[in-house]
């Protein structure tokens, strides 16, 4: 798939590029181009009073339009001057790769937007959602670190098995709900399955406490002063609907903490409560007060088993440096400390996030374990022997040794060499004809060939995906489900067309077709639709045809009586109209 790229999106590593999509503007009906110009032109009347400065700034800054959804390509020539860029994606994208692309100072956008049925409110990302709520704001320094910054941190967080089934839940309920005819029933099913998983789901991991902290700041964060906060949340600036609700009593304002980490949210309901963090740079000291809890920097036997219970792949560091990458399979302990751990299937070895030479997946494809912690009754640990310590525990080349770690854990064999880092500490010893026990178990036989064993102390650091983006095929994404696009019926492309025709007359390009004639046709055939005869009574009202505008107002009392539920915004447009030509 071609899109066009700038020297920030050249920086991202293959693995992202597979999520990236083709924007394919063309594709946007004059419909879709209504549903953007109405929702902008509502959000900017109210979000100026209601949202931080950063926003309407924001919006001056990253070329967003009122009048048109925006082409993000073009987008990027304004966001490459605040050192950030745009990718056009397909829905939800896995959020350990959705936080990867904002460590790259890369703004995620689901390019297609929501129906005009669901112009309030949508769960499922849309363009309106990600170009018009997260890009202006972006524009603030402080928060645009703060993003990067979380982008970093989170994409290390590492998910459980069950965060993975959510994930595709949450995606499936996004496709349906935003596809034209699904039946409610198949929504409902949707919902109750997300219920039940949430409802079930265990301690949470670190991605699904990190998910709260995203949501509650990223997506609906308030900023300010709890009894007057404004908006900076993009799940908020998106909203016409939420983001008048949030300022009302019926939505509780909290301060921000850490605490908000534990607080879980629903994506197919209103929020009950907000959080408010006085400033940005808040926002930053509670993140890395998070990160202090996770295992990237607590490592250790917690650490271990977290990436064992993510059945997925991740990095152990242990205190010499030596990075190991792959899928856990248990780990071996005494006194409340990891004494041994094993991997299963392709395993690489690194230093500082460069795999060691011979030490590919290739190599080690069966996967690999080692022991950890230090020799029983010897004070020195390994990795703080010098030379000379080395060879007098006969720790050398050649040399035929039996190592038993405090644990249990027995190393039999004949050194055949040691890789060092580049401080001169030794991080690997190899062995041949060589025996690995615990207790009377063997954990590895001579016949299996050459045993590598780490050398750490402790684990220091897990967290997920591998130290080298180069050791393994991380282009392996598959998309289960991609959004539905509907087969249009003659009846929905005549609509298109009359949309388009409206839009020519406002912009100036075609000012031939007759306002009243296209009126008569959709108070015939198309009565329920509100938003074109909205757009209507703004060019009657532009040319004072006083007769033209009292006929439409009464089609839109009528709508408003068959369909109350529409009646707020048919109020809202027609004000916005009356607002923008008071003379």
């Amino acid at each position: 798939m071609s899109y066009e790229s700038n020297p920030i999106l050249d920086k991202l590593p293959k693995h992202l590029k597979q999520f990236i999509k083709p924007q394919n503007y063309e594709d946007y009906t004059a419909i879709d181009q209504a549903v953007w110009r109405y929702v902008m032109r509502k959000n900017v009347d109210y979000l100026s009073r209601v949202a931080h400065s950063s926003y309407v700034e924001g919006l001056k800054k990253t070329g967003i339009s009122i009048d048109q959804i925006p082409n993000m390509y073009g987008m990027n020539r304004i966001l490459k001057e605040i050192g950030w860029a745009a990718v056009a994606v397909d829905g939800f994208i896995p959020p350990s790769a959705f936080m990867e692309f904002q460590a790259y100072n890369v703004l995620v956008i689901a390019s297609d937007i929501r129906q005009l049925e669901n112009i309030e409110y949508t769960p499922a990302p849309d363009i309106i959602h990600e170009g018009a709520g997260h890009a202006p704001i972006i524009a603030n320094p402080e928060y645009a670190e703060y993003l990067r910054r979380f982008g970093e941190i989170g994409c290390k967080a590492i998910s459980s098995a069950k965060d993975y089934e959510l994930y595709d839940a949450v995606r499936h309920l996004s496709i349906i709900k935003e596809a034209h005819g699904t039946p409610l029933e198949e929504i409902e099913k949707a919902e109750k399955h997300i219920e039940y998983l949430q409802e079930n789901m265990g301690e949470p991991s670190e991605m699904a406490l990190i998910r709260n902290l995203h949501w509650w700041t990223v997506e609906y964060g308030l900023i300010g002063e709890v009894d007057n906060p404004k908006i900076y949340g993009a799940g908020l600036l998106s909203s016409i609907g939420e983001s008048a609700w949030c300022m009302t009593d019926h939505v509780k304002k909290i301060p921000y903490s850490i605490e908000t980490a534990h607080t879980e949210f629903d994506i197919t309901k209103p929020q009950p409560q907000l959080f408010v963090t006085p400033d940005f740079a808040f926002l930053s000291q509670v993140l890395e007060d998070f990160a202090h809890s996770m295992a990237v920097r607590k490592g250790g036997l917690s650490g271990i088993k977290k990436l064992i219970n993510s059945q997925a792949l991740g990095t152990l560091e242990m205190s010499t440096g030596l990075q190991i990458s792959g899928q856990f399979q248990y780990v071996i302990e005494h006194d409340g400390k990891p004494i041994y751990i094993q991997s299963k299937g392709p395993t690489a070895l690194a230093y500082r996030e460069k795999e060691l030479v011979g030490h590919s997946i290739e190599y080690h494809s069966e996967g690999f374990g080692s022991p950890i912690g230090k020799l029983k009754g010897i004070n020195i640990a390994i990795e703080d022997m010098g030379p000379r310590d080395l060879k007098a525990y006969k720790i050398y080349e050649g040399e035929q040794i039996s190592l038993e770690f405090e644990g249990g854990v027995k190393v039999e064999g004949t050194i055949v060499t040691g890789t060092r880092n580049l401080m001169g500490k030794i991080i690997l010893i190899t062995f041949k004809d060589c025996t690995v026990t615990h207790n009377g178990e063997t954990l590895f036989l001579p016949e299996w060939g050459l045993y590598d064993m780490a050398v750490g102390q402790n684990v220091v650091s897990a967290y997920n995906g591998p130290a080298d983006l180069n050791s393994f095929d991380l282009i392996t994404h598959e998309i289960t489900e991609s959004t539905i696009k509907p087969k249009k019926s003659a009846q929905r492309i005549q609509l298109e067309q009359y949309y388009q025709q409206v839009r020519e007359f406002r912009e100036g390009t075609n000012t031939t077709i007759s306002r009243n004639k296209v009126f008569q046709i959709i108070k015939q055939e198309h009565s329920e639709d509100w938003l074109l005869p909205v757009e209507l009574y703004e060019l009657a009202k532009q040319s004072n045809d006083q007769e033209f505008q009292q006929d439409i107002l009464e089609h839109l009392e009528n709508i408003k009586q068959n369909n109350p539920k529409v009646g707020h915004l048919i109020d809202d447009g027609i004000a916005l109209v009356d607002a923008s030509l008071v003379s």
